[in-house]
């Protein structure tokens, strides 16, 4: 039987539904025949070489948006559409009182008004190829660290070899399989990437963290930017006034004919990270530790930012981003615990665990590679809970947390470059830059008081560092008193100190704190480390163990923020008598508008409920329900990094972006379920209305050319 003829088969038993859920996160240069076979089956109507390998593939106009997100080139002027969220620090950062880019959008009329954005780039993947038996040669005996070093090495040397080539391109080398397998891939990174048009917050974020991860959905989540390039070679350069529009050879079509239910959908982007091969037991310290952690931390700094910033325009503008980035994936782990409970994921990883077993045992020729030892294994994650919880808090607790604790962190671990003469190390010193209109000083203070408080009161006593003595005897655990003495006593917060290489800055209770903390840190790492290095061998077996007892079908690799595609279909699902529908429309935004007096996250300007409440979309309406639709369901697989990938059609054209996953299927990164697993994309016409009606953005429409 032929592995298409298989993969069909499969898919047919799923259900008695004639809609599938095809899972899968596939890498585009070695795609299986047999999904491309199943895609065709389903809708897609282009040659495999359309996705991958041919000068107009669709590969070639996805982007990785700034190492966090997806994108996709839309005109011949590199115009890019992408998530709202995405853009969100950028449209931020533009942000003032004065001019509130966040809360009231914008729209650059030219190209002399379009913003340029500091370290945001986006990245086009141009080749990939397996090297795995090259990088076996290497690493073979090899510690985990040994290991690290040497890819880092092959990935200067390959870099270095295909810059002599073209000096604007650049390699990563990155795993694949748990480190099974090993990718090359061949990067070409544009920096000058300008802010085009953004609507209000209230629309690209509307529903906020109400309806964050949630079905159904309202939210215009979309932003454009532009890339700009070297004016004599079209190609990647530093920012510059002289700059001109990136001139792609391709670009995506946009198309207003829409989709109907169990349409073909397919996303490409650049997923950030899944664990679908984890054991029942990583699954397990996952959800107790890392998961549980992670809210109960952000439960604090969370209600402690958004104090302050209903207080004050200049504190929301300064914490908004930092706030909604912790948000996130707050609401994430609690969904994906639910969901965990809810299937029983647990003992379903634990009986496939157990049937990976008996092929073992019935194995005549023993395979190391394969020989995974799950007593071992249980046994090494115990071993690991107590260091795995120190690690998260920690991190939860003073990883970029508060203006006192990143100084503290940067100064000690030598993230501040010393200045002054380089010959005369007595003269050198470093200083912190005036970024006082950037935090609150006030919340800065709170926000570490509660999170030194949170970590002792949640960790092991022994990786509690040594300031906590202090805190005990000097100040009876009043944690407040302390850090009140900690900012009044160290000169980290003092504006425009310099700290010269002199050993009294040792005595600095700022600086005292960040050497301490990072000492615990790597006690805590030293204690996680060997036991983590020997889980991942034992899941690096579990793995291929999998693949091999089922190398009848195509397998994926879990995500990796390398470009991938996913397809499927458009439609809804069920759950407890829930019939989801399989898109929103202009009605129930405006029913949700209404609300706002009760819900905070529905809230929006005038103009945008007389909008939505237009008799007449015009070319905007679906042509079949002659509805304003605005979000809408595809089985597409989806994870953080997905965010802003385009949804294709089946002829290829780009009739959404994706934005979210649904809360029934929070735990789809390490387990897709097939029945509920939904993404989330804004309907492109809904993005298109707003873009005319609202920003009257004449000349975007005509470059973009929608049919």
């Amino acid at each position: 039987m032929k592995k298409s003829t298989l993969l069909i088969a499969g898919l047919l038993a799923l259900g008695s539904t004639s809609m599938h859920a095809d899972e899968g996160m596939w890498t585009l240069y070695n795609l299986p025949d047999a999904v491309y076979d199943q895609m065709v089956a389903e809708g897609f109507q282009l040659p495999c070489d359309m996705l991958y390998n041919s000068p107009n593939a669709i590969s070639n106009y996805v982007v990785n948006f700034s190492g966090f997100c997806s994108g996709v080139v839309v005109s011949q002027d590199g115009l890019v559409f992408t998530n709202h969220h995405c853009g969100f620090s950028a449209i931020n950062a533009h942000s003032t009182v004065e001019h509130d880019y966040m809360k009231d959008g914008f729209y650059a009329k030219s190209f002399a008004e379009e913003l340029p954005n500091k370290d945001l780039f986006v990245s086009f993947m141009k080749n990939q190829q397996d090297i795995t038996a090259r990088v076996n040669k290497l690493i073979a005996g090899k510690s985990s660290e040994e290991t690290e070093a040497i890819i880092d090495s092959l990935t200067n040397h390959m870099t270095d070899s295909i810059k002599a080539v073209d000096k604007t391109l650049h390699i990563s080398i990155d795993p694949f399989y748990e480190g099974n397998k090993y990718y090359a891939t061949t990067y070409q990174d544009f920096p000058d990437v300008r802010l085009v048009f953004t609507v209000p917050k209230s629309m690209g974020k509307f529903g906020g963290e109400t309806d964050n991860w949630m079905w159904p959905r309202q939210t215009c989540d979309f932003s454009v930017f532009r890339i700009y390039a070297d004016p004599k070679t079209n190609g990647p350069a530093a920012y510059s006034k002289d700059n001109v529009p990136y001139h792609p050879e391709h670009w995506s079509p946009v198309s207003l004919e829409g989709y109907k239910d169990k349409d073909f959908a397919m996303t490409v982007g650049y997923p950030g990270s899944t664990t679908r091969y984890l054991s029942s037991y990583g699954i397990q310290q996952r959800r107790d530790i890392d998961n549980t952690a992670r809210v109960q931390a952000r439960d604090i700094k969370l209600a402690i930012m958004k104090k302050y910033m209903d207080k004050s325009e200049k504190t929301r503008i300064q914490y908004e981003n930092q706030y909604v980035t912790a948000a996130n994936y707050w609401k994430n782990s609690m969904g994906m615990n639910k969901c965990i409970d809810s299937i029983g994921l647990i003992r379903q990883k634990a009986e496939y665990e157990a049937k990976i077993q008996r092929w073992l045992d019935e194995k005549t020729v023993k395979d190391p590679s394969v020989n995974v030892d799950f007593a071992n294994l249980s046994s090494l994650y115990d071993a690991s809970n107590e260091s795995a919880l120190a690690q998260i808090y920690w991190t939860e607790s003073f990883w970029k947390v508060s203006e006192l604790f990143k100084r503290a962190l940067d100064i000690t671990r030598g993230a501040i470059e010393p200045q002054g003469p380089q010959d005369n190390p007595k003269k050198q010193y470093m200083q912190f830059k005036d970024n006082s209109d950037e935090w609150n000083l006030t919340l800065d203070k709170e926000m570490t008081a509660a999170m030194l408080k949170n970590y002792a009161e949640q960790v092991p006593a022994k990786y509690l560092p040594d300031f906590y003595t202090t805190i005990k005897t000097k100040f009876g655990n009043n944690y407040k008193k302390y850090t009140e003495w900690l900012y009044s006593k160290s000169k980290l917060m003092t504006k425009g100190y310099k700290f010269y290489n002199e050993e009294k800055n040792l005595k600095d209770p700022g600086i005292a704190l960040g050497m301490q903390l990072i000492m615990t840190y790597k006690e805590i790492m030293a204690d996680l480390g060997e036991k983590a290095e020997s889980i991942e061998n034992e899941e690096k077996k579990l793995c291929e163990a999998k693949v091999q007892m089922e190398m009848d079908m195509p397998h994926y690799s879990d995500a990796n923020f390398t470009m991938r595609l996913s397809y499927g279909q458009v439609g809804g699902y069920m759950i407890g008598g829930f019939n989801s529908n399989y898109y929103t429309t202009a009605e129930s935004i405006v029913e949700k508008m209404k609300r706002a007096s009760k819900v905070e996250d529905y809230q929006a300007e005038p103009v945008m409920m007389e909008l939505m409440s237009a008799k007449d979309f015009g070319r905007y309406a679906d042509k079949t329900t002659g509805k304003m639709q605005l979000c809408f369901l595809t089985n597409n697989d989806i994870t953080g990094g997905n965010s802003g990938s385009p949804i294709f059609d089946g002829k290829g054209r780009l009739i959404g972006l994706a934005f979210d996953g649904n809360w029934d299927s929070l735990s789809s990164d390490i387990n897709f379920d097939r029945k509920l697993a939904r993404c989330i994309g804004v309907d492109i016409r809904f993005v298109l209305y707003l873009m005319d009606k609202w920003g009257h953005a004449d000349r975007l429409l005509q470059e973009i050319n929608p049919q």
